[in-house]
């Protein structure tokens, strides 16, 4: 038996959302990677200030902001 039509779209509407957050997760990563990797290369150019991983680490995460609206 055919689904109804709500229940359909409902599903598809779900899917789309689990879609576009898996996506947004993994743009957040390749953000933050390449945030990293720019920090590192700004720190590479003054040895002086040794900074290791934990100092360099952002202290709240990108992923767990709320996106704007």
């Amino acid at each position: 038996m055919a689904q109804p039509y709500e229940e359909r779209n409902s599903a598809a509407r779900t899917r789309r959302q689990q879609e576009d957050q898996r996506r947004m997760e993994f743009r957040r990563a390749i953000e933050d990677r390449c945030e990293r990797r720019q920090l590192l290369a700004e720190i590479g150019d003054f040895p002086e200030l040794e900074l290791n991983y934990w100092q360099a680490a952002p202290a709240t995460s990108r992923r767990n902001a709320q996106p704007a609206r």
